[in-house]
This record gives C-alpha cells, sequence and structure tokens, in this order.
C-alpha cells in the first residue's frame, strides 16, 4: 500500500531524514521507533504531504506522489496526532469537526454517519454536542482517531498517538486501533519513541538514528533478543514493559 524509497528530508542545512527506505502491505502495520530527533516525524510528515521539501520516492498503492497532493489523497490517507487537544478546533463541537471532513470530500448522510462513527470508536452519542475540554484526554484521542476514519481511509498515519495519555488508557487506544485495523483492514504507520507502543500494534519495526533507518526488525526477533545493531538494544533495555506486551 505504501512504498518508500531513498527518502530525504532536509530543514534548511541540517538533514533531518537521510535515505530512508520501508513498504507497507495493504492491511498491515509498521512501526517507526527513535529518540526525539531522529527523524521519524519527518518521515511521516513527509508522507501526509506536511512536509513538501522531500527528495525520493513514495508511492501509494503503486501510485507515485508529488509534493502536491490532490484531495483524494487524503481522503485515502489521514493521520492522527499526538495531542488530541491541539489537533481539535478548541472552540468547534465534536459534531462540527467530525462533520467537517465529510463536507470537504462531498460525503452525505452526515447524521447518521456521525453517531456511527462514535459508536465506532466506543464512545457515546451524547457526546456529540460537547466541546473538546470537555472531553478527557483518552477521549479527545477517540474524536480524534473518529474524525481520521469518517471518510473511509485506506491507511492511517499514527503520530505518537499515545504519548500524551495515561499509560492506562494508552492500552485502551492502542487495543481500538487493533480493532479497527483488523474490522476495516487499514494499513497503518505508527511513529512512536516508545518501543513497547510499537510492538503492539506493529509485528515489523524500523528503528532510527541520526536520520537514517539503521534497523528493520520482526517483533519475534526483537523479544528475542536477536538485534543488529546496537541502537536498537539500548531502545529494548528502555522498554522494560516490553515482554509485558
Amino acid at each position: 500500500m505504501i512504498t518508500v524509497e531513498d527518502l530525504r528530508v532536509r530543514f534548511g542545512g541540517f538533514a533531518a531524514v537521510r535515505g530512508v527506505s520501508f513498504a507497507v502491505g495493504k492491511g498491515k502495520s509498521f512501526g517507526i521507533v527513535g529518540e526525539s530527533g531522529s527523524g521519524k516525524s519527518s518521515v511521516l510528515r513527509a508522507l501526509a504531504g506536511l512536509i513538501r521539501d522531500w527528495q525520493g520516492s513514495i508511492l501509494l498503492d503503486g501510485a507515485p506522489l508529488g509534493t502536491h497532493r490532490p484531495r483524494a489523497f487524503f481522503r485515502r490517507v489521514q493521520m492522527v496526532f499526538q495531542d488530541p487537544y491541539g489537533s481539535l478546533h478548541p472552540r468547534q463541537t465534536i459534531d462540527r469537526q467530525l462533520a467537517e471532513p465529510l463536507l470537504v470530500h462531498g460525503i452525505g448522510d452526515i447524521d447518521a454517519r456521525i453517531p456511527r462513527a462514535l459508536d465506532e470508536v466506543a464512545l457515546p452519542a451524547n457526546l456529540r454536542f460537547r466541546y473538546p475540554h470537555q472531553l478527557s484526554g483518552g477521549q479527545r484521542q477517540r474524536v480524534a482517531i473518529a474524525r481520521a476514519l469518517i471518510a473511509g481511509p485506506d491507511a492511517l498515519l499514527l503520530d505518537e498517538p499515545t504519548s500524551a495519555l495515561d499509560v492506562s488508557v494508552q492500552a485502551e487506544v492502542l487495543n481500538l486501533l487493533a480493532d479497527l485495523q483488523s474490522a476495516r483492514g487499514l494499513t497503518y504507520i505508527l511513529v512512536s519513541h516508545n518501543l513497547a507502543v510499537v510492538a503492539h500494534l506493529c509485528p515489523l519495526i524500523g528503528v532510527m538514528l541520526a536520520g537514517e533507518l539503521v534497523e528493520t526488525i520482526g517483533v519475534d526477533d526483537l523479544r528475542a533478543g536477536r538485534i543488529a545493531h546496537p541502537h536498537t538494544a539500548n531502545l529494548r533495555a528502555l522498554a522494560v514493559e516490553l515482554e509485558e506486551v
């Protein structure tokens, strides 16, 4: 579904992403893990069309993508951001924020679609006309996921989607994402600094360091300690809960 070849991103004289390549099959999940500043979020933002100054090759379902994306792309590929409070408009109701992508893409039957979208992310219908500040952090992130899904995308780009949440709520959101992927056949690319979070959802993980993808490893090999790069070993040592996921 998504193929990235020799992706390079520069900000002025700084090379944020240096020759990253990977591929994600339809309905599969690929995780990218790395410390702050490793370039992982820049990869995701280039994929999402939020960074236009990049080099290399990005393909969606075999078709090459340019720096300017057509509207159809944004219906097929949606992004869920780290901070649900920051990504939701504080002065718009949940109803309005879920209706917006439907209006943008010319999708009808809005009054029926919004309750279904809330139900799909396990939120009660009575939240529909509330504002983001009236919801918990976990509820806000569920709304953000519902908004990303409401237009029927093929792929979700997940940028640290649980890092702003309590640990107990993180597990709930990750399980929700797993259930949604199974039900809809979604393709995921998940970026996180937390190796345990990525391992929960992604059977294949790319490890980034200083803008480079230094290792691609399966979760089974990761848990067994069959690791090639020392940075992967360091991240594994920090993920104390990895064996419990």
